[in-house]
């Protein structure tokens, strides 16, 4: 039979792992902050926080048409006649993300396509290799395309 200091040492030792497991175990909200690289490798994100709400800025892309620098590119195809010379880098395009601890996703957000100047609805979450999945669709996820990032 053990003896009751050594009972109170393996039930401590056992609680305390239980806590840290738990607490590993909590959502993260912020966890989705960072610069991210998309998979196609031409585009990398700054995500950040503003408030209770996650957004996202391009930073970089893949200036395949040398004929002018990367910062001299402009938002030419968006609808707004008077946001179409706001420059790409640095450009909003996801805004408006709420974090859900249910599901450990962010979700009812708006992403904007500088290719065809539309916005759409967006979501993202972060799957368990650590790639984040940003779903852009119209009314209903299973009409979307996701892309996929990686931490960089």
């Amino acid at each position: 039979m053990l003896n009751n200091q050594l009972m109170f040492k393996i039930l401590f030792l056992f609680f305390l792992s239980t806590a840290i497991t738990n607490l590993a175990a909590e959502p993260n909200p912020d966890l989705i902050c960072g610069k991210w690289m998309s998979s196609e490798r031409n585009l990398i994100v700054q995500v950040y926080r503003e408030g209770q709400e996650f957004r996202a800025k391009v930073v970089w892309f893949k200036n395949i048409d040398n004929s002018r620098a990367m910062e001299e590119w402009t938002d030419k195809r968006n609808p707004e006649a008077s946001l179409r010379n706001r420059k790409l880098i640095g450009m909003s395009i996801l805004r408006d993300l709420d974090y859900i601890s249910g599901s450990n996703s962010w979700e009812k957000g708006k992403i904007y396509d500088a290719k065809n100047g539309r916005e759409w609805d967006a979501s993202a979450y972060i799957n368990k290799e650590g790639q984040l999945k940003v779903t852009g669709y119209w009314h209903f996820k299973f009409i979307g395309r996701t892309m996929t990032f990686t931490r960089v």
